[in-house]
This record gives structure tokens, C-alpha cells and sequence, in this order.
């Protein structure tokens, strides 16, 4: 199944392919790896991926620490793109209780064997998403202590290309 996506991304010429077989492999899904330093007012992450050619859905987290085989107990930030009815869902888990998920967003960017750049940008009191450079929402903190934010998972119909 991967092996059509990056024959796509090479058809493509994607310039975010990774340029070796070791990075590739590093960024396999479901993807698990720490936000060096953690977050902080200022900082952003980086995800450049493509969407699978039949996805159900997706998920991208930012936790408090790694966990085990599923997130830890805080959860800053899960956003979960369905692609059935066209939602990309967010909420937050703290001390092992699940809020609201929010809903709203102006547009569903998200395409069937497409590349897209979602960004995350960590400010005061909310977290900004942009995909493709436009803004899809904003999440208002629920976890403050913005420094134990140190883990990315990301798992679902994607294939990650590339993180920064």
C-alpha cells in the first residue's frame, strides 16, 4: 500500500521526499517521536504528508510524553480527520478525561492521494492550524503547561513525507 504512494511522490517530484530509505522508514505511520524541547509560544510543527487513495480517517497528537502502545493520559491537541462526513475533529485529554470535541472548520482541505502541509503553531493561549498555508482553526489550550508537550504521534490514511 505505501509502495504506490511514494512511486506517486516520485512521479510527483515532491522536494520534501526524504532523500533516503532510513528517513523514510523513520517517518513510517503510525508515528511515534519527540518535539525536542518541548512546545512553547513560538514554536511550530511541521507535518508535509499525502493522503491515502481510500482513507477512513487519520489522526495527529500532541501528548505529554510518549506513552505506551496508545497516547498518555494528557493529550494537548487530537486532531482527527474523518473523511466520510468530511469533519477534522479536536480535543483534548487531561489527566485521562476526554473534553468536547470541537467541530466547526471553513473548509475540509483535505484530498485522496494528495500532498498537504499542516502547521501547528504553538501561541499564548491557543494552538493555530493552518493547512496549505490557510487557516483551518484555532484550539484554545486546555493543558498550560505548554512544556511537557513533547511527543507527535500521527496514525490513520496518511503517508508523512516529511517533519519538522
Amino acid at each position: 500500500r505505501q509502495e504506490n504512494h511514494r512511486m506517486m511522490s516520485d512521479g510527483n517530484k515532491l522536494s520534501v521526499r526524504p532523500p533516503d530509505g532510513k528517513k523514510e522508514r523513520d517517518l513510517a505511520v503510525p508515528f511515534r517521536g519527540p518535539i525536542t524541547g518541548g512546545m512553547r509560544p513560538g514554536k511550530k510543527v511541521l507535518v508535509v504528508a499525502v493522503v491515502d487513495s481510500c482513507p477512513d480517517r487519520f489522526y495527529v497528537a500532541l501528548t505529554c510524553g510518549p506513552g505506551s502502545g496508545e497516547p498518555p493520559p494528557d493529550v494537548a491537541l487530537e486532531l482527527c480527520v474523518r473523511f466520510g462526513d468530511r469533519q477534522v475533529l479536536r480535543r483534548a485529554c487531561v489527566a485521562g478525561s476526554w473534553g468536547d470535541a470541537d467541530r466547526a472548520v471553513p473548509f475540509f482541505p483535505f484530498i485522496t492521494d494528495q500532498p498537504f502541509k499542516m502547521e501547528i503553531h504553538c501561541e499564548q493561549s491557543r494552538f493555530r492550524v493552518l493547512v496549505d498555508g490557510q487557516k483551518l482553526f484555532d484550539f484554545h489550550h486546555r493543558l498550560t503547561a505548554l512544556g511537557d508537550i513533547d511527543t507527535l504521534w500521527i496514525r490513520g490514511g496518511v503517508t508523512v513525507t516529511k517533519l519538522a
